[in-house]
């Protein structure tokens, strides 16, 4: 039995590093799982690269890993609320940005930072590596698949008590 679709969104701030990474981790993971339907987008909060490709650092360290970063750069929009059933963020700051823009208790508890169901990196920032050296993108690789390898499992486990 094929469990119903869960919608997640991985935010960052310019949508070119740390969420197309993890939308792309998140939907090489859920292959492997033939019972449950994720459906994965990714956003930023600000409009610095709209309609750009994932940053050139991030796609071959991805590529490492046999992740291909397909999606393009857009922002977050306030209709995502309704849409998504988890809003994930990179970070505090990104966290605080979408807390602001929650209208509601509903949507506010959507929203948590990109770790919250890490096994090892529980409630972590995941660090920005557009400034850093190339190890950086290495390490925000390693806690994206810790956290979504986590997300998984949490969605299983409340999927399975919906049933």
């Amino acid at each position: 039995m094929t469990m119903p679709e869960v919608k997640v969104l991985f935010v960052c701030l310019g949508n070119i590093c740390r969420s197309p990474a993890a939308e792309a981790t998140l939907k090489h993971f859920s292959k492997d799982q033939p019972d449950l339907n994720v459906y994965v987008e990714s956003c930023g909060i600000g409009d610095w690269y709209l309609g750009q490709s994932p940053d050139r650092r991030m796609q071959e360290a991805s590529q490492m890993r046999g992740l291909t970063l397909t999606s393009r750069a857009q922002q977050f929009q306030q209709s995502y609320f309704d849409i998504f059933d988890y809003i994930l963020a990179s970070d505090k700051e990104v966290l605080s940005s979408l807390y602001h823009k929650a209208s509601t208790p509903h949507h506010k508890a959507k929203v948590n930072l990109m770790t919250h169901f890490s096994f090892r990196y529980h409630d972590q920032e995941i660090p920005d590596p557009y400034y850093a050296s190339t190890g950086l993108f290495d390490l925000v690789l390693d806690m994206l698949e810790d956290a979504c390898s986590g997300l998984i499992a949490h969605i299983k486990e409340n999927r399975l008590l919906d049933c």
